[in-house]
């Protein structure tokens, strides 16, 4: 076992110095660097229809559904990081709200909001506010690291839900699902992710890296897949930090 996994930690080892050898992305000579107030790519190439979402297909294709139909349940959204929990359901937002998703959208990362405080302050006050929206949508609260979350804080949520259930929904994205209390996952569809393949992050990067104007090679691109191991966000900050 100790062999297996010092082989293990010399193949990241050896693709990382792939990575740092061989991606040599380079921007091109006719265009100025990239100014410091440059949004980061995960940013910059974030998704913002439900279509240009990279993998987890199926369940890509059931918020479609949603939002389509403009019936959205309280939804946890299970799965690692990075590979698009949030944005997909933000994506779905924008698709069923329009221009009404600015004022009838609260996002939180419940790693730092994590309180009761903030479930009976900024929640319970956004749950209350009258929005004007289109007929039978309801606004939206978009919990990031729902799982980071007090038992007090998930307690309120609870009530919140059923309180405010005719004119708010509620999303959860979270890492380990087990850790939201039974009583919110009886109230939602649980909508599980998993990592994405290296050939749907070779596409996605590839696709950045054309629209950047970068000269790669496709060992260099294999690494940083390799390293990101399934996560598209660490792969596109990888990327960037090797072109810039």
């Amino acid at each position: 076992p100790v062999e297996s996994a010092m082989e293990s930690a010399m193949d990241v080892d050896d693709a990382a110095a792939t990575f740092n050898a061989e991606v040599s992305l380079t921007a091109p000579a006719q265009q100025p660097s990239v100014p410091a107030s440059e949004l980061p790519w995960i940013e910059k190439y974030r998704p913002t229809r439900l279509a240009e979402i990279v993998g987890n297909e199926d369940t890509v294709e059931r918020l479609a559904v949603f939002a389509k139909q403009g019936n959205l349940p309280n939804v946890i959204l299970c799965g690692p990081p990075g590979i698009g929990k949030t944005t997909s359901i933000l994506c779905l937002a924008r698709e069923q709200l329009g221009e009404a998703c600015k004022e009838a959208v609260l996002e939180l990362n419940a790693s730092n909001d994590r309180g009761i405080e903030v479930v009976r302050g900024k929640i319970k006050m956004f749950a209350q506010r009258r929005v004007t929206l289109p007929q039978g949508q309801h606004k939206l609260v978009i919990l990031d690291e729902a799982d980071s979350m007090t038992d007090g804080a998930q307690q309120a949520l609870r009530r919140t839900m059923e309180i405010y259930s005719r004119t708010t929904r509620f999303a959860l994205a979270c890492n380990d699902s087990s850790k939201i209390i039974e009583p919110i996952q009886s109230r939602c569809a649980v909508l599980r992710y998993s990592r994405l393949t290296d050939a749907q992050l070779l596409g996605r990067l590839i696709e950045v890296c054309r629209a950047e104007g970068a000269v790669y090679t496709d060992r260099g691109l294999e690494a940083v897949a390799f390293t990101a191991q399934g996560d598209l966000r660490q792969g596109l900050n990888n990327l960037q930090a090797t072109l810039q």
